[in-house]
């Protein structure tokens, strides 16, 4: 089953959250901090991932809040099925959860974002703006797992390969993306406009077989083309891309 493109947040300024965790107080806290916001609100809760799936379809959010570990079908799954549905969903991982596999899985899987339950109401707030505006964000912890990871000459984490090579705008943007900056960053410092540096980081997705800027990122750092010193996974709390 597929459906048209949900997410144009050019139609509102309102960026409408999908809740979905098994636990209600969660549910409510999470309520509770998007609606203090006046750029956000609370398209709807889900307490697994068979009802985020079917809320997605029928709400239509923004962003989707997903924990991993819920009953009757977990977050990953739903992740899954959302995507394959609607590539351009945006999901971001907020779970109590921090190992190396769960996290790769995740981000093989297309999440935009994956964040802690232990992370800062600011810092939730921030990886929700990154998310809706087509960033990726990890939590300081997780980036700092995953570039380990990437030293790791065992590693799982999937190196992905092309017969279609960048072209050197596209090394240079892809460089810039896993500094951390935004699309609006990398137009004014390559003096080109933000719908380029969109087509130019797309392009770059589609040759590398990529899902989206955290993989990207990764897999700049995996080639060499940035040092681990120089990537960002503190700074903006917590974004590396």
């Amino acid at each position: 089953m597929t459906f048209s493109p949900i997410y144009d947040h050019r139609q509102s300024s309102r960026i409408n959250v999908l809740i979905a965790d098994d636990h209600a107080i969660v549910r409510r806290g999470l309520r509770t901090l998007i609606a203090g916001e006046p750029d956000m609100g609370v398209a709807g809760e889900a307490t697994n991932g068979f009802e985020a799936v079917d809320r997605t379809r029928d709400l239509k959010p923004d962003v989707i809040l997903m924990d991993l570990v819920m009953p009757g079908q977990g977050g990953l799954e739903a992740l899954t099925q959302i995507k394959s549905e609607n590539p351009d969903a945006r999901v971001l991982i907020l779970t109590s959860f921090g190992e190396n596999e769960r996290v790769f899985s995740a981000i093989r899987a297309g999440a935009a974002g994956y964040l802690l339950k232990d992370a800062s109401p600011e810092q939730l707030l921030q990886a929700i703006h990154d998310v809706y505006n087509g960033e990726s964000h990890l939590h300081p912890t997780i980036a700092l797992k995953m570039l380990r990871e990437l030293d790791n000459p065992t590693s799982s984490a999937d190196q992905a390969l092309t017969d279609d090579p960048l072209t050197d705008r596209e090394v240079g943007v892809l460089r810039l993306v896993a500094q951390g900056m935004s699309n609006q960053e990398i137009a004014g410092l390559l003096s080109i406009s933000e719908r380029t540096v969109g087509n130019h980081i797309g392009s770059i997705l589609r040759k590398l077989h990529l899902a989206n800027r955290t993989q990207a990122a990764l897999y700049a750092l995996r080639q060499g083309l940035i040092d681990i010193n120089t990537a960002d996974t503190n700074g903006n709390g917590g974004a590396i891309a």
